[in-house]
């Protein structure tokens, strides 16, 4: 074999070496271009991802910033509202002018309340009102505000003083509220449930009638209810008549009114309604106390009974001795 043999048959395998090496290098090239390219488009893309969130957030800030304004703006409303619903509501102070020994106790589950309460003197008689819109919040309470306005017309400018006839009244003017031809096309079936008494303290006289009402009297350490008629005002398109209950008033006799959200309060260690059994023996065990003592007692038991617990509806509980308390 002579030396040039040699030269051919090394040289071969050095060109197939070379193009092997060129080939490799421009693939590794291509990798690192690709991979150089797809992470500078994930970086763009990245970049307007961030961008676009950025954006997002200071449009959800703008937004929340708008809620929180509508918020306060509601808030303020309300609470210019609670200061109206209260004007017309008489203070405890003013209640104690017709009966030395009462107390209300108030408490409403939003800022305006569904419950109302209301007293007028006509002649010698005393009116007490105490009553329960349907709900709660600015729905009762614009009821409650058109409750008020009817049945101080019908005792004072109309001269209606038989309680059964104010409800008949009452439940008439909201019927014929509701069913105007303004409010065809729309169903309201909005009422109230009420007690309201008639206090003739020169003859010791009292007149109930109710609408899913009670009224208890406590006398000589005894509970008597005295039911009110099972017919809402406001949903009574029958003009059902309501039921006049006369009671010979005595010293030391106590009265109770009160809406439903005192004993459909859920609470205690079974997380179950504080229920009327319950709340009629609270009542006969805190009548001899006086009356600012039965109110804290009354605030106490519910905040206690409640616990953590949200407040399910509006609390009204009015108590009143009509002729005082013996000495």
């Amino acid at each position: 074999m002579t030396p040039f043999d040699l030269v051919v048959e090394t040289k071969v395998p050095l060109e197939v070496a070379g193009t092997q090496l060129l080939i490799y290098g421009l693939f590794s090239g291509v990798v690192v271009l690709f991979i150089i390219i797809f992470l500078a488009r994930r970086l763009v893309i990245t970049g307007k991802q961030l961008l676009s969130k950025n954006q997002l957030f200071d449009i959800i800030d703008t937004k929340m910033r708008a809620l929180e304004v509508k918020n306060k703006n509601l808030t303020d409303s309300l609470i210019y509202a609670q200061r109206i619903q209260e004007a017309l509501f008489p203070s405890e102070t003013y209640f104690r002018k017709h009966f030395q020994d009462s107390f209300i106790f108030f408490k409403p589950k939003d800022i305006v309340s569904g419950d109302f309460y209301w007293i007028g003197e006509k002649g010698d008689k005393v009116f007490v009102v105490a009553a329960d819109c349907t709900g709660h919040g600015v729905p009762g309470a614009l009821l409650s505000v058109i409750g008020i306005e009817i049945i101080g017309k019908a005792i004072n400018e109309d001269n209606i003083e038989t309680p059964s006839e104010i409800l008949a009244i009452l439940s008439k003017a909201l019927e014929k509220t509701f069913t105007s031809e303004k409010n065809i096309g729309s169903i309201i079936r909005d009422g109230m449930d009420i007690g309201l008494c008639r206090i003739d303290k020169t003859n010791k006289k009292m007149i109930f009638a109710g609408a899913f009402f009670p009224l208890y009297l406590i006398r000589d350490n005894s509970l008597t209810e005295i039911k009110g008629d099972k017919i809402s005002i406001g949903l009574n398109p029958a003009g059902i008549g309501y039921t006049d209950n006369e009671i010979d008033i005595m010293e030391n006799d106590i009265f109770y009114v009160f809406s439903d959200g005192y004993p459909d309060q859920f609470g205690g260690s079974e997380n179950k309604k504080y229920m009327y059994r319950r709340f009629r023996f609270l009542l006969t065990k805190i009548h001899p106390f006086s009356v600012d003592d039965q109110k804290s007692i009354l605030e106490e038991e519910f905040r206690a009974w409640m616990g953590n617990n949200v407040q399910l509806d509006d609390i009204m509980v009015i108590g009143f001795r009509p002729l005082g308390k013996s000495t």
